[in-house]
This record gives structure tokens, C-alpha cells and sequence, in this order.
């Protein structure tokens, strides 16, 4: 038998500290403070007791008890897998809502970038689109802002110092300087000032700024 409980949110204290995030698959994500929170890789955890459930079930004659069986037991792998990504999802975005009056993330197309053969599987794993989907509604609940920078908006290959962004920017190539000011960057940390700087700009002034805009977290 379900039952419900009646939720009230409740408003948090305002406070003057806000956090831009670059997210990616070797940390999960990076803020604007220098902080990197690295990437738990669940599936990867699990990923040989999956692999030995499923060949075990591929094994099993087709209709027989003891292929439901196998079969059970390959769903509660993937439960479990599902069960921890969400808790650590939950604990993060709580944190960052907790601790901070602003939070400026990316917005991601995930569905357009897990189409990629060879990150899909990492993609899917880490969770951008939950993360940023629980950051929004309890930033809703706790009277916290959280808002969303364009996607095109070339954060990792802008300078935060001067504003000079380079053509081309590798994706392993993780520090660079700026051939403008000199400035030197760490690739996630510049990203994260850059997600910050947009992110605040867009709440200053209500509106597009550069090509930059909220948009939605879904």
C-alpha cells in the first residue's frame, strides 16, 4: 500500500556566495572556485560483475526458470548501478544548493552528445542532464537562482582575464595561455569563471547577453 506525505519547501537563508560549473567526464564537474568533484564512474565499478551476469544469461535456455533468474539478477546490477549514480547526484546538487545563491551551469544537448560512439557509454554515466535537472527544482524550492548559459558559448577557449578567444582549443590540451594578456589557464577552471561571468551577466540584465541566455535545464 502507497502513501504520501505532504512536502513543504522550505527557503534557505540568502547568501553572497555564487558558483559557475563546467561539467565533464574526467571530473564530473569544476567550479568556479577550483574545486573538481571527479567522476564516480558507476557503470565502470560494476561493469565486470555485469558483464559475467549477462553471459551467464546468454547461456540459459530461453523460457526457463533459470533464465529469469539471470535475468533478475542482471536487473538488480542495473539497479544498483542507477540506485548509486542517484545518490550521488542527490548529496551534490544539495550541496551546490545549499551553499550557494547562484549557481551558473552549461546547458548540454546530452541527447545529441551521447550519439557520439566512443563517449556515449561515459556520457550516459555521468549524469549531466539529472545533475543539472536537480539543481533546478530545489534551487526552485530553497529560493536559490540557477540558470543556464547557451551552449555555444566558448567558455573553455576564452580568456577570462582580457576576453580573447582562441579558434581552436583540442580536447587534450587542458592548460593554455592567452596569446593576448599572457594570462595562463587551467582549461576547466577558466571554463568554470567564464560559465560564472555569463551566468550573472544574464541575471544582471535580464536578457541575451552575447548570445547568451537562460534556457531551460531539461
Amino acid at each position: 500500500m502507497s502513501c504520501l506525505c505532504e512536502f513543504k519547501p522550505e527557503t534557505l537563508p540568502v547568501t553572497p556566495k555564487m558558483i559557475g560549473l563546467d561539467l565533464g567526464l574526467k571530473d564530473l564537474f569544476v567550479t568556479s572556485e577550483g574545486e573538481r568533484i571527479g567522476n564516480p564512474r558507476h557503470t565502470a565499478k560494476y561493469a565486470a560483475k555485469l558483464a559475467l551476469a549477462q553471459r551467464r544469461l546468454s547461456k540459459k535456455t530461453l523460457g526457463s526458470v533459470n533464465r529469469a533468474k539471470a535475468r533478475q539478477k542482471v536487473a538488480r546490477i542495473h539497479a544498483k548501478i542507477s540506485d548509486c549514480r542517484m545518490d550521488s547526484l542527490h548529496k551534490l546538487s544539495r550541496r551546490l544548493i545549499n551553499e550557494n545563491q547562484v549557481v551558473c551551469t552549461e546547458s548540454l544537448a546530452v541527447k545529441n552528445l551521447i550519439c557520439n560512439p566512443t563517449l556515449s557509454k561515459a556520457i550516459a554515466d555521468a549524469g549531466w542532464g539529472e545533475l543539472t535537472r536537480q539543481l533546478a527544482y530545489k534551487g526552485a524550492w530553497a529560493g536559490r537562482q540557477v540558470v543556464a548559459i547557451d551552449r555555444w558559448y566558448p567558455s573553455s577557449k576564452r580568456c577570462f582575464c582580457c576576453g580573447y578567444t582562441l579558434d581552436v582549443l583540442p580536447l587534450n590540451l587542458r592548460a593554455w595561455a592567452c596569446p593576448e594578456c599572457g594570462a595562463e589557464h587551467d582549461r576547466d577552471v577558466n571554463a568554470a569563471l567564464n560559465i560564472k561571468a555569463a551566468g550573472l551577466a544574464v541575471l544582471a540584465l535580464g536578457e541575451n547577453v552575447s548570445g547568451i541566455g537562460p534556457v531551460p535545464l531539461s
